[in-house]
């Protein structure tokens, strides 16, 4: 029997300058996903909405990683919440929401492929930026930018420590649609020794190539496959709603073709969709995209 679905909304909108992602799991559930998802024959449960602060309440305090002990008590919640779907033998589905709640989401995934099976878990980052900023480098402040390094076992300290730290290990880690890094989180990229396939590898080898790569990538040694996926990785022809659109980004084909390759290879373990922002969005395209690749990523077949 597939395993059931447990859907966690996290309308975490503190990570990033643009207003509008904490809106993102609401935009997920008007375009139907939970009854798709059990169209698929799983048994779906809706946990809602983790509690999230919004700015407007809030003092931003340090500058160089703003907002970041909300943050960090948001993601810390959602450890709690998703080790305990993992442990009831679910599939986590993370709506976000912007992109620093997988230092939660995926800490969850961590500790439970630690705990099952003494093993570390693989990651696929499926985004069009590297999220290996820290405190240090990032000339924003946003947290948003720098969950893949806390996961790592960087800064900040405060991502870093939830759960196992790290989290998950360079040589496990897989970023995928990368086109967009500041000067600094390039070097910190370089020297991480995590794998990178940019959008010039994906144009140069093919989407099918690079997925079946980072797949393999994700789960040598390990106990299972947390995917991570930004929608801001897709073109904004395809996913005009979110967070930080950059032009350049994978088609509407390319983003399934990954999520079909990750159903095929029966790894997954979570999954977390971030950074939909209908306020940007037009008539809910982007969640309905998004919603078609979770159930791609769940096992939905064309034939």
């Amino acid at each position: 029997m597939p395993k059931p679905v447990h859907i966690i909304g996290v309308p975490l909108d503190l990570g990033g300058n643009r207003r509008g992602v904490d809106m993102g799991p609401s935009a997920f559930r008007i375009a139907g996903l939970g009854d798709q998802v059990a169209a698929l024959g799983r048994t779906v449960l809706d946990k809602g909405n983790l509690p999230a602060p919004i700015p407007e309440t809030q003092d931003a305090s340090d500058g160089r990683k703003k907002y970041i002990d909300q943050i960090a008590r948001v993601c810390q919640a959602l450890y709690a919440t998703a080790l305990q779907s993992l442990e009831h033998g679910a599939t986590p589905l993370v709506l976000g929401g912007d992109h620093s709640l997988a230092a939660g989401s995926v800490a969850a995934s961590a500790e439970w492929v630690h705990r099952r099976a003494s093993q570390p878990v693989g990651l696929i980052w499926v985004d069009a930026h590297g999220d290996m900023n820290t405190p240090a480098t990032t000339t924003s402040g946003n947290v948003h930018g720098m969950p893949l390094a806390a996961l790592l076992g960087q800064e900040p300290s405060e991502l870093a420590d939830i759960g196992r730290r790290p989290s998950v290990r360079p040589e496990q880690t897989v970023l995928v649609g990368v086109r967009n890094l500041d000067q600094d989180e390039k070097q910190q990229l370089r020297r991480s020794g995590v794998h990178v396939f940019t959008m010039k590898d994906i144009d140069r080898d093919g989407i099918a190539s690079v997925a079946e790569r980072a797949i393999a990538l994700a789960s040598a040694g390990t106990g299972g496959i947390h995917v991570s996926f930004d929608l801001d990785v897709c073109d904004p022809t395809f996913a005009p709603g979110v967070g930080t659109p950059v032009k350049g980004g994978l088609d509407y084909r390319e983003a399934h073709m990954i999520m079909e390759q990750v159903a095929d290879s029966g790894q997954l373990v979570a999954l977390d969709l971030v950074e939909v922002n209908p306020t940007l969005d037009i008539r809910n395209t982007t969640a309905e995209f998004g919603a078609e690749l979770a159930l791609s990523a769940l096992g939905k077949e064309i034939l």
